[in-house]
């Protein structure tokens, strides 16, 4: 089981150069996990693939609908007080603690591509290439 943030499940499902590590990611690890925040922050990034005419509607909507079965019942409410204690200590947004603070509620890392979470929280946040090897 590993907490994913919404970088890493758009590597998996929008072609691009990681696309492939995030597929390898989920072969060694297929039990992901993420805040429900991820739904918000991957439909803003799906918009703008939809507003540029990367994607259609139709594609758009099917993305979801297979980053949602992959999620089905692996979705957390985290406590704000647990969020803020790690926004205090760091200078990561508000949005990213969220993801640190349920990979720590679970006891799991939270595999991501964000530069400053993996440098504010090495022993919570790993690469994709240092977890899945």
């Amino acid at each position: 089981m590993i907490v994913v943030d919404t970088n890493i499940i758009s590597y998996l499902y929008l072609s691009g150069e990681r696309s492939l590590q995030a597929e390898q990611l989920l072969l060694a690890d297929s039990h992901w996990c993420a805040p429900v925040l991820w739904r918000s922050e991957f439909r803003s990034v799906l918009s703008r693939y939809l507003r540029k005419s990367i994607l259609s509607i139709d594609e758009v909507l099917h993305i979801i609908q297979q980053a949602e079965i992959l999620l089905t019942d692996n979705e957390y409410e985290i406590p704000s007080s647990q969020i803020i204690q790690f926004v205090n200590s760091s200078n990561c947004s508000a949005y990213d603690c969220e993801f640190v603070a349920l990979a720590r509620h679970l006891g799991v890392p939270l595999v991501t591509a964000d530069k400053q979470l993996l440098r504010e929280f090495p022993m919570v946040a790993k690469s994709m290439s240092a977890y899945a090897g």
